[in-house]
């Protein structure tokens, strides 16, 4: 598995899936981790665009078969993963088309957290209210849609850890947990009392905290693995050891 990515949100799903899959004792998801600094432009060059037309991460290149496969689209790769390795999503008719209408939920959701609500509250160099305003509600109302899913169920697709709980949580999770675009207040996160909860006990898991420093730009550097190629790389690669060799 090759993947080419960086430490957003949605490249966040992917990393989380593969660590998780590697802890049931998958081999096959043995992956390298690539960065692709979408800052500098990297997702324009040829040799990414040939996997993800679209210019956009993550993108997958699965070389395990007898020709390679590509997959673009976090979405798509976490539903390629989960049929490939027969993990993370039901199998039964109901609680798979539970787990395939959360994810596409917030496959859909991410462009109004992400483009919307945070380019213009966090990055935008002009500060438009409006824009500011109508984002958030948005990302509010969302947040309360995930709030009370979570009131009445364990995870977001029902009583099992699926793809659409790896889907959602480096979003919904950052934005309640981690301050993501330094906006928890603004939004007032702390309301969504079962956003929070969910959030934390999903972060409760190794394979998460593992999957959250891959590809990392930002935060401390012992919470930054800006390549993977082996599990050992989580020891001895990351960017606080690096500084001191």
């Amino acid at each position: 598995m090759q993947l080419y990515s960086q430490g957003t949100p949605n490249g966040v799903k992917v990393t989380v899936m593969l660590e998780e899959l590697l802890a049931l004792g998958r081999e096959g998801a043995q992956y390298d981790a690539w960065l692709i600094r979408i800052g500098a432009g990297d997702q324009f060059g040829s040799g990414f665009v040939a996997i993800n037309p679209n210019s956009k991460i993550p993108a997958l290149v699965d070389h395990s078969g007898p020709a390679p496969i590509r997959v673009f689209e976090s979405g798509a790769i976490l539903l390629y993963l989960a049929e490939k390795f027969g993990a993370f999503v039901p199998t039964a008719p109901a609680a798979r088309a539970e787990c395939l209408s959360w994810l596409f939920w917030q496959m859909g959701s991410a462009p109004y957290l992400g483009g919307g609500f945070g380019h213009f509250y966090a990055y935008a160099a002009e500060k438009i209210e409006y824009a500011i305003d109508r984002f958030a509600m948005e990302t509010k109302r969302l947040l309360d849609v995930l709030d009370q899913r979570l009131a009445h169920s364990e995870y977001v697709a029902g009583d099992a850890y699926t793809i659409a709980d790896m889907a959602c949580w480096p979003w919904y999770g950052g934005l309640v947990k981690f301050d993501q675009y330094g906006a928890a207040e603004f939004l007032a996160a702390h309301e969504y009392r079962n956003v929070r909860r969910w959030a934390d006990m999903i972060y409760e898991r190794p394979a998460v905290r593992r999957g959250r420093m891959v590809n990392r730009l930002s935060g401390e550097p012992s919470s930054q693995l800006h390549e993977r190629h082996d599990a050992s790389d989580f020891q001895i690669q990351t960017q606080d050891k690096l500084a001191t060799d």
